[in-house]
């Protein structure tokens, strides 16, 4: 069965940055700047960087940064926050339907937070491909949200969370050639929309590819 168009993931995604002045705070994910504030700045891919909070702060810290989504609407916004934190010639911006296209290259830190969606996406594709563009000496690091928040009482739709292990074991990055650094579950505040207060965990992982 063929997707109608709202349902295909690019109009899904385009609609949603479109119907909303501004989707995420601009600030870079907690989680990223955790992980990534001990590594020497390099190339850097982020994979799904929205309005580019992560792509700005890691191009503030020194990074050279590839940024892609698939909204062009979010795109155009990571790009005017870049030129406003002076580091716009430091990010280049793509668009890219991960699991139709991909961007080519390696790179010193490939980055993929929160790709998880109500839409269609091949996650697990994109999580292959985002190791193979990892240079020596390099790092994948990967966030995904591992269960819905706590004041969530009935979810929006049906979704089947990550684990620390399933994960792994879709990678199958052999162990001669890759070093797990963090393998970690993180319990994170999470306030609903009504100001209820909560808690959310999310699953990370940063993974070294050792030097040729």
């Amino acid at each position: 069965m063929t997707d109608t168009p709202v349902t295909r993931p690019a109009a899904f995604w385009e609609a949603r940055y479109r119907d909303s002045t501004r989707v995420w705070s601009g600030r870079p994910n907690e989680l990223l700047v955790r992980e990534v504030a001990d590594l020497r700045p390099g190339s850097a891919l982020d994979l799904g960087c929205g309005e580019g909070g992560d792509a700005v702060w890691l191009a503030s810290r020194g990074w050279r940064v590839t940024g892609i989504d698939i909204s062009v609407t979010a795109l155009e916004r990571a790009a005017e926050h870049a030129v406003e934190a002076g580091v716009g010639d430091r990010i280049v911006w793509e668009r890219h339907e991960l699991g139709e296209t991909f961007p080519q290259g390696g790179f010193d830190l490939v980055s993929a937070h929160y790709l998880q969606s109500p839409v269609g996406i091949d996650q697990e594709g994109v999580l292959r491909r985002a190791a193979e563009a990892v240079a020596a000496d390099g790092t994948l690091l990967i966030v995904m949200h591992a269960a819905w928040p706590s004041w969530q009482t009935e979810p929006p739709f049906d979704a089947e969370f990550p684990t620390l292990d399933g994960v792994l074991a879709q990678l199958a990055l052999p162990d001669a050639s890759w070093a797990v650094e963090t393998r970690e579950t993180v319990r994170r505040p999470s306030v609903s929309p009504d100001g209820i207060e909560g808690h959310r965990d999310d699953n990370v992982w940063r993974i070294r590819r050792n030097g040729d």
